[in-house]
């Protein structure tokens, strides 16, 4: 289905850490080998909700409307799974699969309804071309919510009695990326602030950078040398800057 909104050129979803992270994950529940904690539970639970939302029930809904009511429903899911991404209180496994998750409905983090301040976050999602603006693919988004609830039904569910927690180790990730990161901050509703981060020994901004993630904590090296983990920046402000891997 498709509105009179939408351009022919649309950005396609980056599924590719989205399909390698679900496949592990699905293998490690079926193995016993993940049996998550209570903050993945509830991470999974809240990431559960948006996936399974319906839509808004309306006497008379027209095309755009249902366009619009299809774009916010995907959009809620990526805000609510960068919440609870960002918020550090998952396991590096369930960091990796929601980083994947939101890295794949990224299109939606302005549509419909774009932050409300210049400075919120930008993800370089691109703004349109010369053959008209550039639109979210919301129904290729909408194929993957019957899989990813299936998932997230069973990271969600309670354990068997006298079972306890168990979290597998998840491989550390490098990559190098020539650019700026940028730290956001929400001081109050509608208003946000952003800074540039700088290597603490030269200054530099641009990088090249060498990322280094372990799903806990992220270091970035400086061209000269430096490498620091005191950069204050949230997974989600380096994780959807990076090529998709």
């Amino acid at each position: 289905m498709t509105s009179g909104r939408e351009s022919h050129r649309a950005w396609p979803l980056l599924t590719c850490a989205l399909t390698r992270e679900a496949g592990q994950a699905r293998l490690r529940l079926a193995a016993g080998e993940w049996r998550p904690a209570a903050a993945d539970s509830e991470a999974a639970a809240a990431v559960l909700d948006r996936l399974a939302a319906p839509l808004p029930a309306r006497r008379a809904t027209t095309a755009r409307e249902l366009a619009t009511d299809r774009d916010r429903r995907l959009q809620r899911l990526l805000r609510t799974t960068l919440h609870h991404l960002d918020a550090g209180a998952v396991s590096p496994p369930m960091a990796a699969l929601l980083a994947a998750v939101a890295r794949a409905f990224l299109p939606w983090h302005a549509t419909p309804n774009p932050p409300g301040a210049g400075a919120a976050p930008r993800y370089g999602s691109p703004a349109g071309t010369a053959d008209g603006p550039v639109v979210s693919p919301t129904e290729a988004g909408e194929h993957l919510l019957p899989g990813l609830t299936a998932l997230f039904t069973e990271l969600a569910s309670p354990h068997p009695p006298g079972t306890v927690p168990l979290t597998p180790p998840v491989e550390p990730w490098q990559v190098r990326y020539a650019g700026r990161f940028r730290r956001y901050g929400r001081p109050a509703p509608g208003v946000w602030t952003a800074e540039a981060v700088g290597c603490p020994a030269c200054g530099g901004q641009a990088g090249p950078w060498t990322v280094t993630c372990d799903w806990r904590l992220i270091s970035l090296g400086c061209p000269c040398g430096a490498v620091t983990r005191e950069h204050g920046l949230a997974l989600s402000e380096v994780w959807l800057l990076l090529p998709d891997v």
